[in-house]
């Protein structure tokens, strides 16, 4: 079951980003977004290609400044990176000299965080992405799956209020992205983390979100905003599972028909 308590713990509100190209031409990426998402909820940011959901993701996370509106995080506007944020990009980000618990514990060291306390923390998140067996190699070591789930667990180590990833699984074979997808699920069951994704992928999105939010074609804006109804307030443990959910095919077919019609938008 979510566990979303009520209390908004992002709110975006008519955020646009403007680009200036060399020749000094102005491209709007993202024009007047606005959605809210609110504690241990997994918000999932989903539309076309090329709609600025990544833009998004960047200025929620403080690495792009907005060209207008706001973005707060637990009422506090968001002005550059900040710890309560923490990101997780497609690319693997592991240090390749650290192993496992090196690469988990190194945020950790570099805040100053006693011995003693970090091995608890290590150890405890290091259990939670299921590396015990690997907490000794490194990175040259693990398939691509296990290098996101160090990544996660540096990540959540560091207690981010809210965990930001970007296409987290979109370079891993089918088999692998859907157990990190159920780990994510468990993850969420036992944390107090709120998640905003962004992904391509369709059936992604309706397995892990809670919500989705959808963006229209360039220059994107919130196309439609809502929980994952199918669900019904519930977090589904086994992929399988969702499939078989009472309104899962047309919940599909409405997102699917969403994304074409977009698509088709770019292309005139």
């Amino acid at each position: 079951m979510t566990n979303s308590s009520g209390a908004e713990k992002l709110v975006v509100q008519g955020v646009s980003k403007v680009f200036h190209l060399p020749n000094g031409e102005a491209v709007t990426a993202v024009d007047d977004v606005s959605f809210t998402v609110q504690q241990n909820e997994y918000c999932v940011l989903l539309g076309p290609s090329g709609c600025g959901k990544s833009t998004v993701l960047r200025m929620i996370a403080g690495l792009e400044e907005p060209s207008g509106g706001t973005i707060r995080v637990d009422g506090t506007p968001v002005s550059g990176p900040d710890r309560n944020l923490g990101m997780v990009f497609q690319s693997y980000t592991s240090f390749d000299w650290l192993t496992v618990e090196g690469n988990v514990e190194f945020g950790l060291k570099c805040n100053g965080v006693p011995a003693a306390e970090r091995r608890d923390i290590v150890d405890h998140f290091i259990g939670i992405v299921r590396l015990g067996k690997f907490r000794k190699a490194y990175p040259s070591q693990l398939s691509g799956g296990m290098k996101q789930r160090v990544a996660i667990a540096r990540t959540l180590a560091n207690k981010p209020g809210i965990l930001l990833m970007d296409e987290p699984f979109g370079a891993l074979d089918a088999e692998t992205r859907w157990t990190m997808q159920e780990l994510m699920t468990d993850i969420l069951e036992s944390t107090d983390t709120t998640v905003v994704m962004v992904t391509h992928d369709i059936e992604e999105a309706l397995f892990l979100g809670d919500k989705i939010v959808f963006f229209s074609a360039h220059p994107g804006t919130v196309l439609e905003d809502g929980p994952v109804a199918f669900k019904q307030g519930q977090r589904v443990k086994a992929k399988e599972a969702a499939l078989d959910l009472p309104g899962y095919v047309e919940a599909e077919r409405h997102v699917m028909t969403l994304m074409r019609s977009q698509r088709q938008e770019m292309a005139d």
